[in-house]
């Protein structure tokens, strides 16, 4: 049976996902556990709080490590909502600026609308060959947060702690108010959400078997 891991540092709505996981007939483990993170078929990075916060809450219990060993690995990782937000290399949420993980380029900074946050269902613009959004352009998502990243850059493996060698990369698109930002991103093993699939229904459990697909 296939096995994933919903990482549990602290800061997740680890029982939602590990519920939408469960659904999907699939051995579904929350831990911390550096090696049982490591050698799942599949992880799960969630992430609901303030980007430092979550940096923080990741370092206590090693997990910017279990990520980057994954991924060198070519193990997939799936970030969710901050689990995303953390995979780029910097954030600034409540004026307290942190490093992220530094493994897609780029800022995490505060929405520009009239509302925030931005809170409910909203379409996805999918990027072409994407995996998590395949059969899904145009979906609708449920979303919760007032921050998010403006641009994504591959890095290259001087740049980053990861080398993901040639691998390209598919940025999924959604806009709010002023704010067009990454809403879903793929670059080898490394998957990422700013929305919430396991909040999404039908579509949301659509990703997640794409995802679950590939392990």
């Amino acid at each position: 049976m296939t096995s994933v891991v919903v990482f549990d540092y602290g800061f997740g709505n680890v029982r939602s996902m590990v519920r939408a996981l469960a659904n999907l007939d699939l051995d579904v483990t929350l831990t911390s556990d550096y090696r049982q993170s490591l050698e799942a078929d599949g992880l799960v990075v969630p992430g609901v709080g303030a980007f430092a916060a979550c940096m923080e809450g990741l370092h206590k219990v090693r997990g910017d490590r279990v990520v980057t060993d994954r991924l060198r690995l070519g193990r997939p990782v799936l970030g969710v909502c901050v689990g995303e937000q953390v995979m780029f290399q910097h954030g600034s949420e409540h004026g307290v600026p942190a490093a992220g993980l530094g493994l897609v380029g780029g800022a995490v900074g505060p929405l520009d609308a009239d509302v925030v946050p931005h809170m409910g269902w909203d379409t996805v613009e999918a990027p072409e060959n994407s995996t998590l959004l395949d059969g899904l352009d145009g979906a609708r998502f449920y979303f919760v947060h007032s921050y998010a990243a403006a641009e994504a850059t591959p890095l290259g493996p001087d740049a980053a702690p990861v080398d993901f060698g040639d691998a390209p990369q598919h940025v999924g698109w959604c806009t709010y108010g002023r704010s067009r930002f990454v809403a879903s991103y793929e670059r080898g093993p490394l998957f990422a959400t700013q929305f919430h699939p396991e909040k999404s229904a039908e579509a949301g459990a659509r990703l997640l078997r794409n995802w679950v697909g590939i392990l």
